[in-house]
C-alpha cells in the first residue's frame, strides 16, 4: 500500500472512536448491536486492526452516517451543472446534464431572425428526440414539413435527411438529447416502422 492509504487506513479507528463517544454509546452496546465483537471494535479503535468494509458498514448503517465519512473520502465534486452555452451552426446548446458517456441532454436555442432559413437537410447515424418549450417549431424529415408548437415532440431516424429551424422567424426553444457525438440521438420508444 502507498502512504496515502496508509495515512486514510490509520485515521479511521481514531474518526470511529470519537463518533460512538459522541453518541455515548459504549463499546458493549456497540457490539451487541453490530455483531462485531468488542475487541475488534477496540482493536479497531486503536489502530491496531485495519477497517475492512465488511467491519465499517455495519458501523455505518449504526451511527447512521455515509461509509465516506467513516474513512475521510474527499468531497465529490460540486452536483451543479454549471451551464456553458454551446454555439453552432448558428443555435445554442445549453447543457443541461454532464454524465460521462451515454446520452447527453441539452437546451436548444434557435435564434429569431428577420426572414426564416431556408432547410439544408443533414444525415447521421442514431435517433433523435426533441420537445418544443417556446415557439413553433419547423421540422423537416425527408418529404415531411412539419410545424411544432410548445409541448409537442418529435423523435425521428436520422439516416434520414432532417432539418430544425424556426417556423416563423421567431425563436424556438427546445429540449434535445445527444449522444457521445453531439450529434446523435440514442433514445428510441418502439420500433420502427
Amino acid at each position: 500500500m502507498d502512504r496515502a492509504t496508509d495515512d486514510v487506513l490509520d485515521a479511521v479507528g481514531p474518526r470511529l472512536r470519537a463518533l460512538r463517544r459522541d453518541r455515548g454509546i459504549t463499546l458493549a452496546d456497540l457490539a451487541a448491536t453490530t455483531g462485531v465483537s468488542e475487541s475488534t471494535l477496540s482493536r479497531l479503535e486503536s489502530g491496531q486492526r485495519r477497517a475492512t468494509l465488511e467491519l465499517l458498514l455495519p458501523l455505518a448503517r449504526i451511527h447512521d452516517v455515509p461509509l465516506d465519512d467513516l474513512v475521510g473520502a474527499p468531497r465529490t465534486g460540486d452536483p451543479r451543472i454549471h451551464l456553458k452555452p454551446i454555439s453552432r451552426f448558428g443555435m445554442t446548446f445549453v447543457p443541461l446534464s454532464r454524465r460521462p458517456g451515454g446520452v447527453h441532454a441539452f437546451k436548444m436555442i434557435i435564434p429569431g431572425r428577420p426572414e426564416p432559413l431556408e432547410p439544408t437537410p443533414q444525415t447521421h447515424e442514431g435517433f433523435e428526440w426533441l420537445y418544443v418549450l417556446n415557439g413553433r417549431l419547423r421540422l423537416v424529415i425527408g418529404e415531411r414539413d412539419l410545424t411544432l408548437p410548445p409541448g409537442e415532440a418529435a423523435e425521428f431516424d436520422t439516416s434520414l435527411p432532417h432539418w430544425l429551424g424556426s417556423a416563423d422567424g421567431a425563436a424556438v426553444e427546445l429540449l434535445i438529447l445527444f449522444g457521445l457525438q453531439g450529434v446523435r440521438a440514442h433514445v428510441r420508444s418502439g420500433p420502427h416502422p
